[in-house]
Formats: C-alpha cells, sequence, structure tokens
C-alpha cells in the first residue's frame, strides 16, 4: 500500500527541490527563494500595460483526460522548463491513484507511478502521463515510488525519487533522466543512494532533494526511521559518495526535506507527524537554517535540529478550515520574485477514497510563502487558505496581485483570577477537582509548584489504565490558558515512552484536545494532539501534531476561539516565557461543560511540575 509509510510513521509518533536555477526571465523552480527573479523580467512589453496575474483557490486544479480533478497529489514538486522557449511549468507527484473510480483487474484502485502535471500559469494544471510506469527492475514488486524531486543539470532533467524496498531489501532512492521534463525518463538502473548496508531493519531512505552549491550537488535523504542525511553527488548526479555522508536531522521527527537558499541562509524545511490519518492528520511544516548547506540547522530559538529537545520553528500548519496536514512542501519563486509553496493537505471534511476508508486522499494547495525576520512564513502566517487568492505571476510581463500583510498572533487579555493558580500554600485550590483522583503520595504542591509524578497510563479508551486529570471549569466564549511545565526526562537518550505533562481541554476521556511536553523515542517534543469519538468505522479517534522545541521549562498556552458549531483550539509554545511559536489549529466540538485540565502521564517513574495555569481573555 502506497501509504505504508504512515502506519509505520504512527507507530514511531503517534501519542496512545531545490533546481538548478534559472535566468531571470524564466525563474527557478523549487529552492530559490526570491534570488532569481529580476525586476526586469515583470516589465511590461513594447511599453504596453502590464496584465495582472489571475486568482486561485484551494486545491490547484489538476485536469485528467476525463475532465476530472485529480484526487491526489501528494509529496509535489515543480520545475519550470529549463531549455529555450519553454516557459512551463511542470508538477510532479508522489505514487497514488489518481481517481476514486479507475480499478485494477483485482478491483483495487490503480495507481499512477509519479504522474506528471503541465501549467502555463501555476493554477490551471493538465495531467500528462505516469513519469515511470514500469517500475524499475531494481525495485521490489510491493515498492512504492514516492516523493519525486526534479531537477536540471548536465543539459539533462534528472527525476529522484524514493523506493519504499527494494529486490534487496530496504528503501533507497533512485533516479531516471531524460531531455524532457515529461519523459520519457530512463531510469539508472540501480540506486543513488542504495539501501543501508546493515542486517535487520534499514533506515527509511525517503524524499529526496537535491541542491547545487557552486560545483557540488548534494542529494538530502531520510525520514524518521534513520533521520535526514546529506550526500555529495558525482558529477553525473546517477550515485551518491558514501563518505561524504553528513547527518542533517535527528531521527523521529522530520521527513519530506527541501533545502531553500534564502538571504544568504540555507534553510531547511521538513514535515513532522503522521502524514496521512484522514480526518485527524496534524502533519506541519518546520523550519531551521544555516549558513552551511550541511548545517547545523538550527531554529528561530537557536535550537539545533540535531538534538534530543529537538528544534523547529514552524512554517505551515493548519489554521483551523477545512484543511489539515498541510505538508511535504516544495518552494518556487515567480516572475515578481515572490516566493510560493506547493503542499499536500488534506481536505478534513473529505479525507478518504470512496470505498477505501483509511486511504488517505491529499490534494495538492497552494499559497504564498513570505519571510518576517529572516524566516519563512505562509500567507503573512495566516495559513493554508481556503478562499479566493490572487495568483502568482507565473508569465513574463504579468502585474502581481498579491501583496504579504502580516498577521500577529492573539495574546493574553484581562487574567481571569479565578480561574488562575500559582500554587502557593500546601494545597490544591478548592477550584481543582479530580477524574480518578491518584494517591496522596503521587502529587503534592509547595514553593509555588505542583509536582505530580507520572502517571503509566494514557487518554485512550478504551485501552486501560485511563490517566488522572485535574481540572477547574473553563470559561465560556473565548480565552488563553498557559502554563509553565517541566519534566524529569532527560534532555537526550532513548526510551521513555510516551511520558509527558501539559493542558488538556477536557470534554470527556474521549473527547479532547491536548498540549504537552512530552518524550518521543530518543526526542522531547511539544505534542498537540486531538481525541474524538464516536468515530465511523475505520476512522481514527487520535491524531496529532506538534510545535516548537522543548526546554528545560517549556511553557504552554492554547488559545480558544468560539465557533457556530466547532470551536478553534490553537497551540502555542515557548521556551523563555516571551518569544512563541504558533502551531496548529484543532476543531472541535467539547460542548458548554469543557473543563480546562492537567495531565502527567505516558509512563512511571518522573515528575511533572506545574508553576502556574493562567486563564485570561484573549485581547482585542
Amino acid at each position: 500500500m502506497v501509504q505504508r509509510r504512515a502506519a509505520l510513521a504512527t507507530a514511531l509518533l503517534v501519542f496512545a527541490s531545490l533546481a538548478v536555477p534559472a535566468t531571470a526571465t524564466a525563474t527557478a523552480a523549487s529552492g530559490s527563494g526570491g534570488e532569481a527573479a529580476s525586476a526586469a523580467s515583470v516589465a511590461s512589453s513594447h511599453g504596453q500595460p502590464a496584465k495582472k496575474a489571475g486568482s486561485y483557490a484551494n486545491p490547484l486544479s489538476l485536469k485528467l483526460p476525463s475532465g476530472a480533478d485529480a484526487a491526489s497529489c501528494a509529496d509535489p514538486t515543480v520545475i519550470q522548463g529549463q531549455t529555450k522557449g519553454d516557459v512551463n511549468w511542470y508538477l510532479y507527484c508522489t505514487s497514488d491513484a489518481l481517481t476514486e473510480t479507475e480499478k485494477d483487474a483485482a478491483g483495487g484502485l490503480v495507481i499512477h507511478n509519479v504522474p506528471m502535471f503541465r501549467s502555463t500559469d501555476l493554477v490551471h494544471w493538465s495531467y500528462q502521463g505516469d513519469a515511470l510506469p514500469i517500475r524499475p527492475s531494481w525495485v521490489a514488486a510491493s515498492g512504492g515510488l514516492w516523493a519525486p524531486d526534479v531537477v536540471f543539470a548536465g543539459g539533462e532533467y534528472r527525476l529522484y525519487y524514493a523506493a519504499s524496498d527494494t529486490v534487496s531489501g530496504g528503501s533507497a532512492v533512485g533516479v531516471a533522466t531524460s531531455a524532457s521534463p515529461l519523459g520519457p525518463w530512463t531510469d539508472a538502473g540501480s540506486p543513488v543512494v542504495p539501501p543501508q548496508d546493515t542486517t535487520g531493519d534499514k533506515r527509511w531512505e525517503f524524499d529526496p532533494d537535491v541542491i547545487a552549491v557552486g560545483t557540488k550537488s548534494y542529494i538530502y535523504f531520510g525520514s524518521y526511521f534513520g533521520g535526514i542525511h546529506a550526500r555529495e553527488l558525482t558529477a553525473d548526479g546517477l550515485s551518491s559518495v558514501a563518505s561524504t555522508e553528513t547527518t542533517i536531522a535527528i531521527d523521529n521527527r522530520y521527513e519530506g526535506a527541501l533545502i531553500v537558499k534564502h538571504a544568504g541562509w540555507y534553510y531547511f524545511m521538513g514535515s513532522a507527524t503522521n502524514c496521512c490519518a484522514g480526518p485527524l492528520t496534524g502533519y506541519s511544516v518546520f523550519a531551521a537554517r544555516s549558513r552551511s548547506p550541511l548545517g547545523p540547522f538550527v531554529d528561530k530559538q537557536g535550537v539545533s535540529i540535531l538534538a534530543g529537545r529537538v528544534g523547529g520553528t514552524p512554517v505551515l500548519s493548519q489554521n483551523g478550515n477545512r484543511w489539515v496536514g498541510v505538508g511535504h512542501n516544495t518552494v518556487l519563486t515567480d516572475y515578481a520574485g515572490q516566493d510560493w509553496t506547493i503542499y499536500h493537505a488534506v481536505d478534513r471534511t473529505d479525507p478518504y477514497y470512496v470505498g477505501d476508508v483509511g486511504y488517505t486522499k491529499r490534494p495538492a494547495l497552494m499559497d504564498p510563502l513570505d519571510w518576517k525576520n529572516g524566516w519563512p512564513v505562509v500567507r503573512g502566517g495566516s495559513g493554508p487558505s481556503d478562499v479566493k487568492m490572487p495568483a502568482p505571476v507565473a508569465r513574463p510581463g504579468q502585474k502581481a496581485v498579491y501583496h504579504p500583510r502580516f498577521v500577529a498572533n492573539p495574546k493574553p487579555g484581562r487574567t481571569i483570577a479565578a480561574l488562575s493558580d500559582s500554587f502557593t500554600g500546601t494545597a490544591l485550590s478548592a477550584r481543582w477537582t479530580w477524574v480518578r483522583q491518584p494517591a496522596a503520595s503521587e502529587y503534592s504542591v509547595s514553593d509555588g509548584s505542583l509536582s505530580w509524578s507520572t502517571q503509566a497510563a494514557d487518554l485512550h479508551p478504551p485501552a486501560e489504565p485511563l490517566a488522572s486529570v485535574l481540572t477547574e471549569p473553563a470559561p465560556r466564549g473565548d480565552f488563553v490558558v498557559e502554563t509553565k511545565v517541566s519534566t524529569t526526562v532527560p534532555a537526550e537518550g532513548c526510551c521513555q515512552n510516551y511520558v509527558q505533562g501539559g493542558l488538556v481541554i477536557y470534554g470527556d476521556d474521549g473527547n479532547y484536545v491536548k498540549l504537552a511536553s512530552a518524550s518521543i523515542w530518543n526526542t522531547r517534543q511539544t505534542e498537540f494532539g486531538k481525541n474524538v469519538t464516536p468515530v465511523a468505522d475505520g476512522y481514527p479517534t487520535y491524531g496529532n501534531g506538534v510545535v516548537g522545541p522543548v526546554g528545560e521549562s517549556t511553557w504552554l498556552r492554547i488559545v480558544k476561539k468560539s465557533g457556530a458549531k466547532l470551536d478553534r483550539y490553537t497551540a502555542y509554545s515557548s521556551i523563555d516565557g516571551r518569544r512563541w511559536d504558533r502551531g496548529g489549529t484543532w476543531t472541535h466540538a467539547l460542548g458548554s461543560t469543557a473543563k480546562i485540565g492537567l495531565v502527567s502521564m505516558g509512563g512511571s517513574g518522573f515528575t511533572s511540575t506545574f508553576d502556574y495555569v493562567r486563564v485570561s481573555a484573549v485581547k482585542r
């Protein structure tokens, strides 16, 4: 199954292209970061007024010969034609079913191996066939062909792709070449990055991204199991030099690596958590940067993506509209010098292929990528769009319509004293009540903090035992709740799965959102999860995303915005209490009796310490 990776990622993470730059008049595709654009490229021709770029709405229209739109375009990559006279744009997707009705002889959905699309405006796309209709002989019959990256080098197009399984065992990265961006493609006949040479489980060699730096080219690859790595490519681009391998990111955090050059920095972008959990997909994109293409890459807070308390500044997360699981992106620059990102997402109102619950559809979306204080944000910080948007300047002579409007994060306003607690004294305030009260020896209040032993339990009914929850009433309407938490889990090392301490907005054991400082294998991350019950047959009950890095102490904040049917809960995290990373938004119907809660759970032998709980109105 093409989404086998999702199941493996769940086991690891769930709780309970850069192209060679084109000329100024034919801007580069993925990764140019605005540097290839030229003011001359948007000048009107023959003195005539420039025609304005049009508009678009997500998802992008990827037309098939039948006139229907493709159901999926996961792990997208884009390049503009690199030969004289070719100003078309080309889009490539991971292998997937393109329709919900095309069936094979066994009655299963037909999988298209790396489908290709062409466009003149980056908005309207037409299907041009499959790049690799016949699986290369070195790829196992069960192997998927995933996450293409297409570059132009040495006078030819090179299509790099992940092979999820090979005849020799293990995943690998392959490459095929062509004189045309639409093929026919000739496979190299062997992997450019072969399977890891070990017995037993091999690391995941997925999701290639290739960049050129001076006379050298580098290939980035990897995923949750094994981490992200980079190697130099040989001059012909068909092999990699194993002795040059450098580890870029710790395992159990990122996949879908993309390197973007901007303003003298190399930006790593990677996607985190499960790509394919239907309506509960919390996939997001994060960034870190370095002056060197080989790192070390650190985030906005100065935290390395190699650290156990893993770094990463959020770039693209779901914002509460219909799109969830937004990630695995590519970046291109239009003729006005504006960067755009194309990525896949999940429509939470239509997440699965008809008749195949569990097989997540991931259509392609596009939004502007803006830069604020040296860091990338999508659509001025608004996240994925679900409204009509100004289109990119995809042709010389067009006039730009999109202009960034940066948004500010909501801030705490007036403190609600009756619901805020600094844990003074030696006992819990009467405002607090327990769901499944623990033994008195497991928690204490002293010196302005609540210390609570972690429980070998979780909130995932019908699993037993269920964890305790310390609750207080939540205010009606919009509010902000914040806490500062530290755990005694060591900063580095494996394994304390899944010890955590943090906040919940609690409806009942099966319905809540949770933001916690958590241990995931050898990493420490801020996990933002949603649990919902009951659900339709085959649907998940739990999904998770992650936010910014964990510190020695971690500040956690949830902002609730009320809605007519579903409320929106947005996560924030900080490692100093001043600079906050904004994460994703979960929608939920927790009802008027929902409570604010604390949890300390996921495994015994550690302690969560809470310095305070502060509840505030949202500042207007």
